[in-house]
């Protein structure tokens, strides 16, 4: 009874492993691309604000360089090679961008002028402002005294819990006790 049910769920697993893995392979062949040809180009981080550096890798490139370029950056990023196969170049996002998504294309100065592109995200942080004002006395530890003062002993609910239990051991004990005093008759 149970077999067709598990049978259909491994089916549906089966088919939700494999499907990907197809559309991506149709998806390949129908860009007329061979997919050893593909770069993947990896932005971090992805969203930064004006001013900031983010650091741009290339996977998949060929060749020993590559240019990068955004509207977002200040100047044309320089890719070199790094440790491993792949390249690297940082980038510094102009002060003056607005916030919003940035194309970031990459071309590499290989035999089939390989590129790859990524998004970018700048966005404008606010200044952290303070919410209260400082509490004096005692420099940075009054803090950390106010704190202590909380955490020192029990305070009124516990005390209440603690004399409720003590009644309910109170009562169990009085009668106990006075269930043996009463004489056994026959």
């Amino acid at each position: 009874m149970r077999s067709i049910p598990l049978t259909f769920c491994a089916v549906a697993v089966a088919a939700a492993t494999l499907m990907p893995a197809s559309v991506a392979l149709a998806d390949s062949v129908r860009d007329g691309q061979d997919s050893r040809s593909r770069a993947t180009l990896s932005v971090s981080p992805s969203s930064i604000a004006p001013g900031g550096e983010v650091d741009l890798e290339i996977d998949g490139c060929k060749g020993k360089e590559a240019k990068g370029s955004s509207d977002a950056f200040v100047s044309e990023a320089r890719f070199s090679p790094g440790d491993d196969k792949a390249l690297f170049a940082k980038a510094r996002i102009r002060s003056d961008a607005e916030a919003g998504d940035y194309d970031v294309q990459v071309m590499c100065k290989d035999d089939k002028n390989t590129k790859a592109s990524a998004v970018v995200t700048v966005v404008h942080r606010d200044r952290p402002m303070p919410v209260a004002p400082v509490r004096a006395g005692g420099g940075g530890t009054a803090v950390l005294a106010d704190q202590a003062a909380h955490q020192e002993g029990p305070g009124t609910v516990h005390a209440l819990i603690g004399l409720a239990l003590a009644a309910v051991a109170a009562v169990a004990v009085a009668l106990r006790s006075v269930r043996r005093r009463r004489p056994v008759i026959d």
